[in-house]
This record gives structure tokens, sequence and C-alpha cells, in this order.
């Protein structure tokens, strides 16, 4: 089990989430987002329409119609009604249950660096599980520093 923790400084959440959901659906993958708040799912929906004009990231919001069709599912917890083995938790919150896919993709912002650390920090020596930290370099790139 593969834990990713992006820690978004020079690119905000709508222009990551993104490009991460595009390389799971590519790779043949499915994705559950999930976050909290009712208004930042919408967001979330509107933004996988709309973030390129060029791109289309076929998805829904949970319980909008058949979610196991879904290669992309916008949820409020980790329950996978399309079969996901990766998740994204995009509202910055850690969640246990998210060691039950196969990869998981943690956003945090400023906000919420310290229940980030201390996450970091409990799953470390966890057997099973990679931990992989993630920060932007001052031109924007994405660099692993642990």
């Amino acid at each position: 089990m593969q834990v990713d923790f992006y820690h978004l400084t020079a690119a905000p959440l709508e222009r990551v989430l993104p490009r991460i959901a595009e390389r799971v659906v590519e790779g043949g993958g499915r994705l559950l987002i999930v976050a909290d708040g009712e208004a930042q799912r919408a967001g979330l929906d509107r933004l996988l329409w709309t973030y390129a004009p060029e791109s289309f990231l076929p998805h829904a919001q949970a319980g909008s119609g058949d979610d196991g069709a879904q290669p992309i599912l916008i949820a409020g917890s980790l329950e996978a009604g399309n079969g996901a083995r990766n998740v994204a938790l995009a509202d910055g919150v850690w969640r246990e249950e998210a060691l039950s896919f196969d990869r998981a993709f943690h956003f945090f912002d400023a906000d919420s660096v310290a229940a980030a650390r201390l996450a970091w920090k409990e799953l470390a020596g966890r057997e099973g599980v990679e931990r992989r930290y993630w920060k932007q370099d001052e031109n924007g790139r994405w660099q692993q520093a642990a």
C-alpha cells in the first residue's frame, strides 16, 4: 500500500488533482475522490468538467447514478461504489480507512500541515505501508522529498 503526501505550496488542488486523476484513469485504474464538505464535492465535480478544454475525465458524484460505472467517483466517505483501488483525500484530512486501498493520495496545504505531519509519523514503520512525500520546487515541479 502506497501513501503519497502532496504538500500544496505553489499549485492549488484544482491544478494538481486533475493531473493525478488523468494518470490513474489512463493507467486503467479507478479513483475515489473524498471530501467531507458538500460544497467542495460540488466544486470538484465542476472542476473535473472544466479544468482543461482538451480533456475529459469521466466522473460522477456518489449516489447520482450508476456509481459502479464511474472511473472517477467523488464522495463524502471512503465507500468506493466504483470499485476504486486508488483514493484521493482532497480535503486535507487523513483517514485511516484509506489504508484499505492500494494507493492513497493525501493532499494538504498550509492550513493542514500539522495534521499531515502527524499522519506521516503515525504511518512510519507500519507493515505494508510505503510513504512518499512530494513537494514543489521553485519552478512548481514536484520533487520527492522523502
